[in-house]
């Protein structure tokens, strides 16, 4: 099942790159796809059916490019959302005195998947008072 979810992301991802090679119209959530996408050339080159299957291993020094992009895209949906609450506030704070926001977005990244990692080795719910301590820390 989670590999089913993995590859349906995975194959969007993939898609949306499609469309924009092809400059298809874009859905609102195929746009905020393309926007992370594009702030990343590094991954767009992997965006190529054959990297559904493929399993990107830290330990052999490999950066999984659809979850660094996946917590791009979770980020900027907790800042619509306003979830957790006060995240929208914090950011604004983070952003005033950014020089760059893909670098702000970067180590926002970082304390967010701090936070899943954990919820995941205690099968807890992500900590969102912990989260919001940390983003809070940045300033």
């Amino acid at each position: 099942m989670f590999a089913d979810k993995r590859d349906t992301t995975r194959r969007f991802f993939i898609e949306v790159w499609r469309k924009h090679l092809a400059k298809t119209p874009l859905e609102p959530l195929e746009s905020m796809i393309l926007d992370v996408l594009l702030m990343h050339p590094e991954y767009q080159q992997m965006l190529q059916p054959d990297v559904v299957d493929k399993d990107f291993l830290p330990e052999m020094g490999e950066t999984n490019p659809f979850l660094h992009l996946g917590l791009h895209i979770a980020i900027r949906e907790q800042l619509s959302t306003d979830r957790p609450a006060g995240i929208r506030t914090v950011y604004q704070a983070l952003r005033a005195k950014a020089r760059d926001v893909h670098e702000l977005e970067h180590k926002i990244l970082e304390c967010l998947a701090e936070t899943l990692w954990l919820a995941q080795r205690n099968n807890t719910l992500p900590d969102e008072q912990a989260y919001l301590a940390q983003l809070k820390r940045l300033l």
